[in-house]
């Protein structure tokens, strides 16, 4: 096994985890976190239907745990080149470079036959949606 990187968990080795808290558990006391969460892992990994199957979970829960922890991770970067192209008819007009540089980063659309009110538009719109 490869220094520092951690073993792959079996399905099996989680139905005797649950197996051992459904034993042990006090009344209705809920699953506990640690549990879950290693659920919720498998199931990124395998399925949920598969996972929630073999250890008679709630496939819903299953679920919603899983887009709970899956929403914390970090969003795939913005695209680093977007093509929009103009309309026949629109290219013979008015030429435009606009550069935006701020807090989120750097912005350059170059645009020919559009109006000034319509790169306006589109860079604020494609400004805002990188917040």
């Amino acid at each position: 096994m490869r220094r520092g990187r951690k073993p792959r968990l079996t399905i099996e080795a989680l139905q005797a985890r649950f197996e051992e808290w459904r034993r042990s558990r006090q009344g209705k006391s809920p699953i506990p976190e640690e549990l879950w969460e290693i659920a919720a892992a498998l199931a990124r990994r395998d399925g949920v239907h598969r996972t929630a199957v073999a250890l008679r979970l709630d496939g819903a829960k299953l679920k919603q745990r899983m887009t709970r922890r899956g929403a914390r991770s970090a969003p795939a970067g913005p695209p680093a080149f977007l093509e929009l192209i103009t309309p026949r008819g629109l290219a013979h007009g008015p030429e435009y470079m606009l550069e935006l540089e701020g807090a989120s980063g750097k912005l350059r659309i170059h645009c020919k036959g559009a109006g000034a009110a319509d790169i306006a538009a589109l860079s604020r719109a494609l400004w805002d949606e990188k917040r």
